[in-house]
């Protein structure tokens, strides 16, 4: 199931559109995934999540496809404010990435993917291909990265834009083990700044965008960070 709210509550977001897709999407490949300390894991967040995954709200993706398309041409919006990409584990659903695409068009929808990218296996190849034609046609899809040398093996695919997760106190501005410049989330760094302001993560960019570790489980999630 996947569900599409017209309007967002969230402050930090701003008042835009924003999806919520099945947990079944997180793939393993997500260390978050695994520790427990994704920021959409807890709190009425995840109570939303929870019923989507149950199938108590939500529509089917052909649906969810309709309604993203009925949006108003440059309407920005986040896909996957919790889940991921359609597909089971860590595979990606070329089916529905492209019948999303789609539906896209004229519109400025981005999202974030821990599918897997890394290595020669077919599914990672098959992935790969799938997330450089999406960016390639008007959907921003942004490699998520789980530390700066994550982040510099991703960006080396040249496939899309890439963001990574930083500890609690990191600058404002840094770089990568290879060089690549590093801006920390707008919205982290000024109370006056949201998604539907900054749009950073829906342009296609050389920077890579971090974000500090935050939510509930942001004190365990900074202790591996600092490892």
């Amino acid at each position: 199931m996947i569900h599409l709210t017209l309007k967002s509550s969230n402050g930090k977001t701003g008042k835009i559109p924003v999806s919520t897709s099945s947990k079944d999407t997180c793939p393993d490949s997500c260390p978050m995934k695994k520790e427990g300390t994704c920021y959409a894991g807890m709190g009425p967040l995840n109570l939303h999540w929870k019923k989507v995954t149950d199938s108590l709200r939500g529509s089917n993706y052909k649906a969810f496809c309709k309604s993203i398309a009925a949006l108003s041409l440059g309407q920005f919006w986040r896909h996957n404010q919790a889940g991921d990409l359609a597909g089971k584990n860590l595979n990606i659903d070329s089916r529905k990435l492209r019948a999303l695409v789609s539906a896209n068009k004229g519109k400025k929808g981005f999202t974030y993917t821990h599918k897997l990218m890394l290595g020669q296996t077919v599914q990672a190849k098959h992935n790969r291909k799938l997330i450089k034609e999406a960016n390639k046609n008007g959907f921003t899809v942004n490699l998520s990265a789980d530390s700066l040398v994550d982040a510099d093996r991703k960006a080396a695919l040249c496939i899309g834009p890439v963001c990574v997760v930083l500890p609690i106190d990191a600058p404002s501005k840094l770089k990568t083990p290879k060089g690549r410049k590093v801006v920390v989330c707008p919205a982290q760094q000024r109370d006056d700044i949201s998604c539907a302001g900054c749009q950073l993560c829906q342009k296609q960019r050389s920077v890579i965008v971090g974000f500090r570790a935050h939510g509930t489980a942001k004190k365990k999630l900074n202790e591996r960070l600092k490892r």
